[in-house]
Order: C-alpha cells, then structure tokens, then sequence
C-alpha cells in the first residue's frame, strides 16, 4: 500500500464518487456556534461531505474571517451557507424546503444517532459549544439524536460529532 496523491487521488475519488451517490441529503444548521475554529472546520466538513446548504444563526461568525477561512480552507467560498439571525425563522423555512428537522442533542426523547431513520431530506441542528441548542430551538425540531459517551467525557466537540452523524446519515441505505 502506498498513499495516493495528485493525479491517481483525484482519480480514485472521482470514482468512488460515480459509484457510491448517497440517497440522503443534508443540510446543517449551526445555532450559536462560538468559536471562529469550530465554525471553519464545519465549513470544511460541509463542502467534503456534499452538505447542501449550511445555515449559520445567532452569534455564529460569518465569513469573511480569518480564523473561518484559514481552518475551513477558504470552503466557505464553495458551500451554501447564508445567515440568519433567528434559528427559529431558519427551521421554518427549512420545513418549507422538506427538510426533517433533527437536533444533535443530549435531551429528553433522543435516541442513538445511529438507530435514527433519516429521512431523504434532513437537517442536522447543532447549538452553542457549552450550552449546546436553546430549549426553544430544541422544541422546534422534530426529533433529537445522540452520540452515546463510552468515557467519563459527556460530549464530543461540536464539529466532530456533526461530522460523525452527517457521514452516518450518507452511508446509510
């Protein structure tokens, strides 16, 4: 085995792409999120994993930043992403778009992220680093799922566990 770069990855990615589409579509909704770090790495999941529209609410920074675009590679400039102040305004206009709403939360009534049914149009919610999402923005999703903590930890970093569900939710059938 051998690492592949330059032409031979472009071309082992281009095919992976042709024969493995995936069935879902995503789209994430970044409510509070702080920290100029985690938003550039959501970015960048955002534009690897094919996210259909990234919708920052709250006190969220915004591109141009120089934080934003040196973690998040400049993906800003690739993926769909708009503002809007109010995440409530945002998940009505998401239902508009038949987008299930599905908050990524340790609440009441949330189960595994991996034995949710995901729909083919969701959109993932996720909240503020240590707050996580607001009780009004969690009554306004239709459903919660959780990531289970093995250790003494309670949770991941909110950009990692996004990415963990979003790739779940393309590999699923």
């Amino acid at each position: 085995m051998k690492p592949l770069i330059g032409t031979d990855l472009k071309r082992f990615l281009r095919d992976y792409k042709r024969q493995h589409r995936p069935v879902h579509t995503v789209a994430a909704l970044l409510q509070s999120i702080e920290y100029p770090v985690n938003v550039g790495s959501i970015f960048r999941l955002a534009e690897a994993a094919g996210i259909a529209e990234l919708i920052l609410t709250g006190i969220t920074p915004t591109p141009p930043h120089p934080t934003i675009d040196k973690v998040g590679r400049y993906k800003s400039k690739k993926v769909p992403w708009q503002y809007e102040e109010d995440p409530l305004a945002a998940i009505a206009r998401l239902r508009e778009d038949d987008y299930r709403i599905v908050a990524v939360e340790l609440a009441t009534g949330a189960i595994p992220y991996h034995q949710y049914a995901y729909p083919e149009r969701t959109c993932l919610v996720v909240g503020h680093e240590d707050h996580g999402v607001t009780k009004a923005t969690l009554a306004a999703c239709d459903d919660a799922v959780f990531l289970p903590m093995y250790g003494k930890g309670r949770s991941l970093n909110v950009h990692v566990a996004l990415s963990i569900v979003v790739y779940h939710i393309l590999h699923s059938a």
